[in-house]
């Protein structure tokens, strides 16, 4: 399967993206809030996590455990403080930065091999559209128990 050989090529460099990633987001003016209300070092370790095991996050995890796992992360970062646009747009940038990454390390020589990138970014889609839906949702229910609304400043 093509997609799980550019899944893997995404696992052998999460490190590296993980770091891309987060250098980002510290510096994204619409992220802004990332640097005062979550650690960098626990920032990196969540996006290493995600990008390491990303074939078993499109491929074995139940959408139960994508959604155990995006409700708490909603969560924690409504108890942070942090903005709920900055959540969601981390989110879009973390799906982003691994389509850019597999713009510049896949090398397309076959029409299959095509097909494969098209699918694993289907499977990326349906997983981040998912994460964003659960993190909104964790980060709802923080501010319905204090009673606030969603980005409400």
């Amino acid at each position: 399967m093509i997609a799980l050989k550019l899944a893997r090529l995404i696992e052998a460099h999460a490190d590296q993206l993980a770091q891309g990633l987060v250098h980002k987001i510290c510096t994204s003016l619409r992220t802004v809030e990332y640097q005062k209300a979550v650690p960098r070092e626990e920032l990196e370790r969540s996006v290493r996590e995600i990008y390491h095991h990303i074939s078993d996050w499109l491929l074995t995890k139940t959408e139960s455990d994508v959604e155990l796992r995006f409700t708490e992360t909603g969560m924690r970062r409504a108890a942070e403080g942090l903005p709920f646009s900055q959540l969601l747009w981390a989110l879009a940038m973390t799906k982003e930065h691994l389509w850019g990454f597999l713009q510049r390390e896949a090398l397309i020589d076959r029409p299959v091999e095509l097909f494969g990138e098209l699918e694993l970014i289907m499977l990326l889609d349906q997983f981040f559209d998912r994460a964003m839906y659960y993190a909104a949702a964790g980060y709802e229910q923080v501010t319905q128990e204090r009673g606030e609304e969603v980005g409400a400043d």
